[in-house]
C-alpha cells in the first residue's frame, strides 16, 4: 500500500517489512535497485523539481522517514504507515543482516566519519560484513571517477550500498548509476553515517513523538540547516493547505 503526500507516493510499511522486502529482492534477483528515505525536505523538493519527484516515485521503495509524513498519512486515512527513520533503519539492517551474511558498502561522508562508523559497527555488530568504505571528493565527480567507484562497489560483492551524500544529491546519483551495479540495492541514507559514528546525536523520544526532531537537528547545526527548515517546512504546510482547499493538485 502507498499513500500520496503532495507528489510523492510513500510506502505504508515498517522496519521489519522493509528488511523482509530487501531480503526477498536480494535472494530472488541478480539485479540492482535503489531505495529513497524521505522527509519533508525531499517531498517538497519533489514538488519543486518534477524530475526529482519522478526519481523518488521510481525507487524500489519510497520510505517515510519524517514523522510529519506519517502524521499526514494518518489524516489521509492511512493508519498503518509508520515512520522509518533512516539512521535507525540502517542500524537495524546491519544488525539483522548478520544472520544472512549481508555485505555492506558505505559510500559518502568523510574518511574520519567512515573510520568512526566502522569502529562502532565492529563493536556493536561483530558479525556484520563490511565489504568496503569510500569517501568521494566533495565536488562534482567525473565520468571516470564514477566508473572507478562503481567498480569498487561491484568488486566488493556488496549486497547493500549505503549512500551518504545528502538529499537531493544522493537520490540524483543513485538514479543515474544504480543500473551499473551488477547486483544489490543502493540506499540513500543522508546523515545516517554521522548518527552511527556519533557525530550527531538522536533527539529525545518525546521530540520524535511530536515531530520535533527537525528542531533538535536545527539546534545542533543551525548554520547549515536553518534555511532548509525555514523554507521547506513552510512550503510543506502551504502546499498541504492548497491541496486541502482543492486550490492546487500535485501530480507526478
Amino acid at each position: 500500500m502507498k499513500t500520496k503526500i503532495l507528489s510523492t507516493n510513500l510506502e505504508s510499511t515498517n522496519y521489519e517489512q522493509v528488511f523482509s522486502d530487501i531480503l526477498t529482492f536480494l535472494n530472488q534477483k541478480n539485479d540492482s535497485a535503489y531505495i529513497t528515505v524521505n522527509n519533508v525536505h525531499t517531498v517538497v523538493e519533489g514538488v519543486v523539481n518534477a524530475k526529482y519527484g519522478e526519481i523518488l516515485n521510481n525507487s524500489f521503495q519510497t520510505l517515510p522517514d519524517g514523522r510529519p509524513l506519517s502524521i499526514v498519512a494518518s489524516w489521509k486515512g492511512d493508519k498503518q504507515m509508520q515512520r522509518v527513520f533512516g539512521p535507525t533503519l540502517m542500524e537495524k539492517i546491519i544488525d539483522w543482516g548478520q544472520g544472512h551474511n549481508i555485505k555492506h558498502f558505505f559510500w559518502g561522508s568523510t574518511e574520519s566519519t567512515l573510520d568512526k562508523m566502522e569502529t562502532v559497527i565492529k563493536k556493536k555488530y561483530p558479525k556484520a560484513v563490511i565489504a568496503g568504505t569510500k569517501s568521494p571528493p566533495f565536488r562534482e565527480l567525473s565520468v571516470k571517477e564514477n566508473q572507478e567507484f562503481l567498480e569498487k562497489m561491484n568488486t566488493s560483492g556488496a549486497d547493500i550500498v549505503w549512500i551518504g551524500l545528502g538529499a537531493p544529491k544522493q537520490e540524483l546519483w543513485m538514479s543515474e548509476h544504480f543500473k551499473k551495479l551488477e547486483k544489490g540495492i543502493m540506499i540513500g541514507i543522508g546523515a545516517g553515517f554521522d548518527y552511527l559514528a556519533g557525530n550527531t546525536s538522536h533527539a529525545p523520544d518525546w521530540m520524535k513523538k511530536y515531530a520535533l526532531e527537525w528542531f533538535y537537528r536545527l539546534i545542533q547545526e543551525p548554520g547549515r540547516l536553518w534555511k532548509r527548515y525555514l523554507v521547506t517546512n513552510t512550503l510543506f504546510i502551504v502546499y498541504l493547505i492548497l491541496e486541502f482547499l482543492h486550490i492546487k493538485k500535485f501530480n507526478n
